[in-house]
Parts: C-alpha cells; structure tokens; sequence
C-alpha cells in the first residue's frame, strides 16, 4: 500500500513538473522569437541612420562643390572693375573699359577710352619678351631644356611642354608668341646671357627708350599683375615689334607643331581673327590673367588705314574680339560714308 502511494505520488510530481515546464516554454516563448524581430529592427535602424548621414555629406559635399563652381565662374574683380573703369561709356559700347586705336602712320587717334590708365597687361607682356630676344640676335637653333625654375608658381597654370623638354629658341620663340605659352617665354628670359635679372632689366630698358612712361615689367611672362602698362605705351609697344619681320611672322601664325620626344604636339593660335579671312592683320597679341581681364594689341589693316587697335580689361571670353569688329565694322561705315560724300559733290560740282 506504501509502495502504491509512493509510485502515485512521484506520478504527481513528474506530471506536476511537466505542466510547470510547458507553462514555463509558453510564457518565454513570445520572448523567443522576439528577440530576433527586435534584432533585426535594430539592424534596420542602424542601416537608415548610416544612410541619412551618408545623405547628409553629400549634401554638404553637393554644396561645397557648387561653391567651387560658382567661384571658378566669378573670378576675382579686375583691377579696371576696381577702378570703377567699367563706368565709362562710349558711342561703340565697348565691353573693354580701355580701348585706344590711332592711325600708325599719321597718329591720329580715332578711338580713346580710359587709355592713360595703368593696369596689369598679362601675356601682352610677351611681345617686349619677343622683342628682347629679337633685337639680341641670340642664335634661334639653340637648344633650351624646360627645368622646374620654368613652372608657374604665380598663378599655378598648367603648360604641355614637361620638365625636361626640349626645344629651339626658335621654337620657344613661336609658342610664347603664337599661343602664349607661360613656360616658352620663361625659359626665354631665363637663358638669356646674364639671367633672368638682366633679361628683366632690359625689357624696362627698352620700354623706356619706347617712351613707355607708364609701364613697368618684373618678369618676362605676363602672370604677375605686376607687370603694368597703358593702352598709350602698349600702341608704342605693338609699333616697335611690327618693325620685326620675325614677330610679325609668329604672332600671326596660326599653328604650329613641335617634336615633343616621340609625341608630335599641336599649339594653335590665341586669336581666332588671324584665320579670318576678312581680316588683315601685321601683329597681334592676347593675354588674360583676372587682374588684367581679357587683353588685344593688333596692327591691322582697315579701310586702307594701318591702325593700332589696343583693347585692355575686357570681361567675357569673346569680347575683346567683339571689340575689334566693331571698331572695323565703324571704320569701313565712316570710309563708305566718306566715298559716297565725295561722289555727291562731284556729281553736284
């Protein structure tokens, strides 16, 4: 009877412990499989917060890029822009806050605006670079290696022909000229016999001897906004190297080829009028630097008139040739008016 008790109760108790089991699995269950769902959500949520910060740096990043982009569009104001040179009017409506334009040959100015004032010239500078290294006559087949002392560190502007880059005078001559190459026109100055002390030197020298009063160079570039003229000296400038049948060869050349190693390397002219037909031009130079804004000297042929057209501090890409058509297209309308005037008196007379 003891033994029947015994072997009832212990049933109780293993069913008792069973029940207390299968309450204890239902009651931690839903945590079971909860703690996964609560995983993964939590995944989730790390996965959307990375997304909104990495939004968010793009954005910020979007940002700084159209700053960048909207500086690089608004360069710095000119110098002539400082001045308040821009404010000037004329019956042309030149965007070039300076123009100057004479008769080479009678001196007669037919078109003055702003010309005494004295601002940076940028690669307009490379003409007196040219007419140093003319007047000297320096041997134009010797050999010049371009060297570090060559890079622009002025303005950080980039240049095909590599350290190490061999070249003619001759043909350091033609880039510096042609398609104002920063790097020809250093080299040139820097071989010079004595160096680029002496070399600079004598640009001031000869600028002086032009009755250049108002015009002062520190380098034989243009990239430094130290180097100053005036339309009045720069017409003086442009008369004295349209006296060189070699300047007046390589500034109206419009390409050129150089043997670069075993690259052939193609430079083509800055002004795109010498490969207008309807143009006649002796010698010409352009230069930009955003101090200066964008720069013209020609000796031109207008009308049978030899003109020195001067465009300084012009703003947009194509306005300082803008400039010069309309300046022509005034000329050739003033010598028409001109000949049809004569013709009425005559048939008058």
């Amino acid at each position: 009877m003891t033994t029947d008790r015994n072997s009832f109760f212990a049933k109780k108790v293993r069913g008792l412990i069973c029940l207390l089991s299968l309450l204890s699995w239902f009651a931690w269950s839903p945590l079971v499989y909860a703690a996964p769902a609560k995983t993964h959500a939590s995944k989730h949520k790390k996965t959307a917060v990375v997304a909104k910060r990495r939004v968010a740096q793009k954005f910020v990043s979007g940002k700084r890029q159209a700053a960048a982009v909207q500086e690089a569009r608004s360069p710095r104001p000119s110098f002539g822009q400082i001045a308040g040179l821009h404010r000037a009017s004329d019956d042309l409506n030149l965007k070039s806050s300076v123009a100057l334009v004479i008769d080479q040959e009678t001196n007669e100015v037919l078109i003055s605006k702003n010309d005494q004032a004295v601002l940076p010239i940028a690669s307009l500078t490379k003409l007196m670079t040219g007419l140093v290294v003319s007047e000297a006559n320096l041997p134009m087949d010797e050999r010049i290696s371009i060297t570090q002392e060559d890079v622009d560190t002025e303005k950080g502007s980039s240049s095909r022909l590599r350290v190490g880059t061999e070249l003619s005078r001759g043909e350091l001559m033609h880039l510096a000229l042609m398609s104002s190459e920063n790097r020809a026109a250093h080299a040139l100055g820097r071989t010079y016999p004595g160096g680029l002390a002496v070399f600079t030197r004598l640009m001031n020298n000869k600028a002086q001897l032009l009755g250049m009063k108002d015009t002062h160079y520190v380098e034989p570039t243009g990239l430094s906004s130290s180097n100053l003229s005036s339309a009045r000296d720069l017409a003086k400038l442009v008369d004295a190297a349209h006296q060189q049948p070699l300047l007046r060869e390589l500034t109206t050349s419009t390409g050129y080829q150089v043997a670069v190693g075993n690259r052939m390397l193609q430079f083509n002219n800055t002004n795109r009028l010498v490969k207008n037909p309807t143009w006649d031009i002796g010698l010409q130079k352009t230069g930009y630097i955003s101090e200066a804004g964008r720069c013209l000297v020609m000796q031109t042929r207008v009308a049978g008139r030899q003109l020195i057209m001067v465009f300084l501090d012009s703003a947009g890409k194509l306005s300082r040739l803008g400039d010069a058509e309309r300046v022509r297209h005034w000329i050739e309308s003033a010598a028409n008016a001109a000949v049809i005037k004569s013709d009425v008196q005559l048939v008058g007379g």
